[in-house]
């Protein structure tokens, strides 16, 4: 059996290192990478990091509108799959990639399989929800990280090849936690005390698109003391159009993007983290660190059920009480799984019939 992994962004590179693991015991894999995301720091040094192979196809298509990003992946895509006819393609999360990928495959009649399936925000405006309900409906194999995401397909009246398998990034991060203690140095470098400091990342469309959402964000941000700002390259961009980026710079300790083995110690070490990103909700409620999300919803409900995470929006003066009040009132529970849902999600694809 023939798997073609696709991917394209951070996000698609850390759930897939579990799962090619798995793949490349007793199968074939063939990696193709969009190359959506492009430069070092944001790419080259996860696949160094994680222990992924490196990717058998290149395609350098780079940033861009949606529209423009997702067709040029849909091209290059359609002529790999021609080429490799593998017998499932295997597509990760919620990406530009991820949906090219799956229609890709699907137009050719090659099954789709949808790690981190049935997710839902409910917000339509997000490029992300929008991603995620196609590549869901044209999927054969749907990976469903929690039980909530299985209940979700459901609603869609999509039951056939639903597994609950656990969370990928939760093999990642067990895996790699251990690591990153013994060998990061970025709290040195940085000179940073663990639990005197704020972690804040920035990076969704409907943040960095709005200027007054943005601003509102810079200005908490900018008000709370000892906030470290790994800078996603596209929020750089934006905040220099709308002239806050020396404010940031003179307020923040804003750093470059940090590999993976970095980013779990900064979180791990937070005292709490201000975030808009989906990956980074988990990773706090794995590391049990309490974490404040800057969206008006979320696709990871469990952790706001559970009370280590907080919805604020972008409201101002919200976002900086929640910073300095706000705690979890309880442990965390076992939602996402064992830690072997790369396994699990293996299995599932070899014990089809061909």
């Amino acid at each position: 059996m023939k798997i073609a992994s696709i991917v394209g962004a951070r996000p698609n590179f850390v759930k897939l290192a579990p799962v090619s693991r798995e793949i490349r015991k007793n199968l074939d894999e063939v990696i193709i990478h969009t190359e959506q995301h492009y430069d070092y720091e944001m790419d080259r040094i996860f696949f160094q990091e994680l222990g992924i192979p490196d990717p058998d196809y290149h395609l350098g298509i780079g940033s861009g509108s949606h529209g423009r990003q997702t067709g040029d992946m849909l091209k290059g895509i359609e002529e790999i799959l021609l080429k490799e006819s593998p017998d499932i393609a295997l597509v990760f999360g919620d990406t530009n990639t991820t949906l090219a990928g799956a229609l890709a495959a699907s137009k050719l009649h090659i099954p789709v399989a949808h790690v981190e399936a049935g997710l839902r925000s409910f917000n339509k405006k997000m490029p992300e929800e929008v991603n995620r309900v196609l590549v869901d409906h044209c999927s054969e194999f749907l990976f469903c990280p929690t039980k909530t995401a299985v209940e979700n397909l459901c609603k869609e009246c999509i039951v056939d090849g639903v597994s609950l398998t656990g969370d990928v990034m939760l093999d990642i991060l067990q895996e790699c936690i251990t690591i990153a203690e013994k060998s990061s140095k970025i709290l040195e470098e940085l000179e940073l005390r663990p639990k005197e400091y704020y972690l804040a990342t920035v990076h969704r469309a409907e943040n960095t698109d709005d200027p007054e959402r943005l601003k509102n964000i810079v200005d908490a941000l900018c008000s709370i003391e000892d906030v470290v700002f790994p800078c996603h390259p596209r929020t750089r961009k934006r905040l220099e159009d709308l002239h806050l980026w020396d404010r940031v710079k003179e307020s923040l300790q804003v750093i470059n993007p940090v590999g993976y083995l970095d980013m779990l110690l900064l979180e791990k070490n937070a005292c709490k983290i201000l975030t808009d990103s989906g990956g980074v909700q988990k990773e706090a409620y794995m590391l049990q660190t309490p974490c404040i999300t800057m969206r008006d919803e979320t696709e990871w409900v469990e952790t706001i059920e559970d009370g280590w995470n907080l919805l604020v929006g972008s409201d101002k003066k919200t976002i900086i009480e929640a910073a300095h009040g706000f705690e979890p009132a309880s442990m965390p529970r076992n939602i996402f799984g064992s830690g072997n849902a790369g396994q699990r999600i293996v299995e599932t694809m070899v014990s089809q019939p061909e």
